[in-house]
């Protein structure tokens, strides 16, 4: 299963403009003080600009002006949701979480500064994350403000990103099954990634009752996204990934991988993809790249 040219040169052109778009939000929002401040703030900067697949910040663009939402707030909103995607990452790198070295082809944050900086980087650029969805240069309805919110708190806290990463740190001493694995990575990545497709709804000003498409769409491919990381950690190359490979299965941790197989977890994967590409049939090409956003998923390299 390959891109369809037309999508696939779409997804490219979005792909370099979210890239640009984002880092020229944070270098806006983050000007170097000229105090004491100064490395917090040098430490958000290295952690947020210059780098990352801005998959989360895309879907939430690309949904959000599929819905008729013009660019400037839904990229405001997209910001807000990389912040978060950012803190964790700072965090999950700390030598108390996952101890690395490496994210993004360079140091990660706690050894680019040190972990004090960096642990405070992280709490910034979540408290970052509200202050921009509360801002009237994102939206000045107080409802729609309110939704995204609350939105992006939950896929953040114990019932998303962070209460998948307690499971996924206990997994060390666990035997989970297909069905926990598949709990673990909802809360841990797909969450996140449903909360980028429903803000875009919601700026959108989509009823709930009339999400249920997209809400699926995001599902399988966060389901799809995580597999493809499982299969990358094994199959994956360090230079391009940028990061340490091979770690899950040294710490004896249950992937999809390791439970399906590299045939059934790959399959399984394409098989999300092609259910994620059917629940978007109503908005006919208006959802060009969200098709090849799912398709990219499964066939990146990093």
């Amino acid at each position: 299963m390959h891109l369809v040219d037309s999508d696939g040169a779409k997804l490219k052109a979005a792909l370099t403009r979210i890239a640009r778009d984002v880092d020229a939000v944070f270098d806006a929002l983050l000007p170097v003080p000229e105090d004491t401040r100064a490395p917090l703030v040098e430490a958000m900067r290295y952690s947020a600009m210059d780098g990352g697949k801005r998959v989360r910040p895309l879907l939430l663009i690309s949904t959000a002006e599929m819905l008729g939402v013009s660019r400037d707030p839904a990229l405001r909103a997209a910001c807000a949701v990389e912040s978060i995607h950012v803190y964790s990452l700072i965090h999950d790198d700390l030598p108390c979480m996952d101890d690395d070295d490496l994210r993004r082809g360079r140091p990660t944050t706690h050894k680019a500064f040190d972990e004090a900086t960096a642990v405070l980087a992280g709490d910034s650029l979540h408290a970052l994350a509200f202050e921009i969805l509360t801002d009237e240069e994102t939206t000045s309805d107080p409802f729609t403000q309110a939704e995204l919110v609350r939105c992006l708190a939950t896929a953040s806290g114990m019932s998303g990103m962070a209460g998948g990463q307690m499971m996924d740190m206990a997994a060390e001493s666990s035997e989970y099954d297909l069905r926990t694995i598949t709990r673990l990575q909802q809360l841990k990545t797909g969450a996140l990634l449903a909360a980028s497709v429903e803000m875009g709804a919601i700026l959108g000003k989509l009823p709930p009752e009339g999400r249920t498409p997209l809400r699926a769409y995001a599902r399988d491919i966060g389901l799809a996204f995580q597999i493809a990381d499982d299969l990358l950690d094994v199959e994956g190359d360090e230079q391009k990934a940028g990061k340490a490979l091979r770690k899950d299965d040294g710490q004896g941790k249950q992937t999809f991988v390791s439970l399906m197989g590299i045939e059934g977890a790959r399959n399984q994967a394409r098989a999300l993809v092609d259910q994620a590409i059917g629940h978007l049939g109503q908005y006919g090409e208006d959802a060009a790249v969200l098709r090849a956003l799912a398709r990219y998923i499964v066939e990146r390299d990093r």
